[in-house]
């Protein structure tokens, strides 16, 4: 069984108009609630092309159990803990004119410590029957960046490979922890490392740094740049697939969603990263946040190459 946690849960409302302009009453073209959260997100994708998911985490109020219902549906098994606040809602506008994209996130779900220790203590239950774990995104009021770090050493006491993504504070202190691997975009890795990265021999050595540091294996997004999977005895350049871009919200998270999928498959990592590939392109043709369709991952599927990085000269 593949398991998913999400500290802080959400739901993505997609708003698309004609234009942005300020003062005036616009009315949307089209609007989508999807999900939001990155492990999340993963479980979401995964249900959609047929793959089994726990979804660990908090949720709160109408909008958590909105969300809870939501994954149900795509048969992801849920065990939330209810918590304070509200699950947040996050608002995506896209506008027609220029292709823009904004997001208004807030922060509305109150987390106590006994809610966290509550939500380490079934972590730490399921891990006996994982086949991976996926965990990451921003945390709630009343968490600590210390909580990814507990739940990576956790996995890995289990020998239960991890798959994390977050940022800024939340990924330093998960990769402190030694994930199996770790899905940074361009920002994030520029971030980490104190430096720009602006081709992809940069984007090498950074995950040869990573590697060497810390025995974490990076996959690494650049969006219509492709991606690059430093593995600790090879690389991979994966160049992007040719699809009409809808929305990229939650393409990232369908790379998660591939590189579990592999360990629940017993598959070559090689098989997740082409699998997470095409969820991806497939994401990008929907406008929901990681909304994707099984019949389109399954036809771009055979359209995945993986190139030797660097190239032999």
């Amino acid at each position: 069984m593949i398991l998913t946690v999400t500290p802080n849960t959400t739901i993505d409302l997609t708003i698309i108009i004609p234009s942005l302009t300020p003062n005036k009453t616009i009315r949307a073209v089209q609007s989508v609630y999807s999900m939001g959260g990155k492990p999340t997100d993963a479980s979401w994708i995964l249900g959609e092309i047929g793959i089994p998911s726990l979804a660990l985490g908090f949720t709160s109020g109408a909008t958590g159990d909105r969300a809870q219902t939501m994954l149900r549906a795509r048969g992801v098994t849920t065990d939330f803990i209810p918590v304070g606040g509200e699950t947040r809602i996050n608002v995506v506008i896209m506008t027609q004119d220029n292709g823009s994209q904004t997001t208004l996130t807030t922060s509305t779900m109150v987390v106590e410590a006994a809610h966290v220790t509550a939500l380490r203590e079934k972590y730490a239950a399921s891990l006996r029957g994982a086949d991976c774990v996926i965990l990451g995104g921003t945390l709630p009021s009343g968490m600590t960046p210390a909580f990814y770090a507990d739940c990576i050493a956790l996995a890995n006491a289990h020998h239960v490979p991890t798959i994390f993504d977050a940022a800024d504070a939340n990924l330093r202190a998960g990769l402190d922890a030694r994930p199996t691997f770790i899905k940074p975009n361009r920002d994030e890795l520029a971030t980490l490392l104190g430096r720009e990265i602006q081709s992809m021999e940069d984007a090498y050595l950074a995950g040869r740094e990573i590697v060497a540091q810390y025995g974490t294996q990076p996959i690494m997004t650049f969006g219509a740049e492709g991606a690059l999977a430093v593995l600790r005895d090879r690389a991979y350049f994966i160049p992007p697939l040719s699809v009409p871009v809808v929305s990229p919200a939650g393409a990232g998270d369908a790379m998660l969603a591939g590189l579990a999928a592999s360990f629940a498959r017993r598959q070559p990592i090689e098989e997740g990263l082409k699998l997470g590939t095409a969820a991806a392109a497939a994401v990008c043709m929907l406008p929901g946040t990681a909304d994707c369709r099984r019949e389109d991952v399954e036809r771009l599927l055979p359209q995945v190459e993986l190139r030797p990085f660097p190239p032999k000269a």
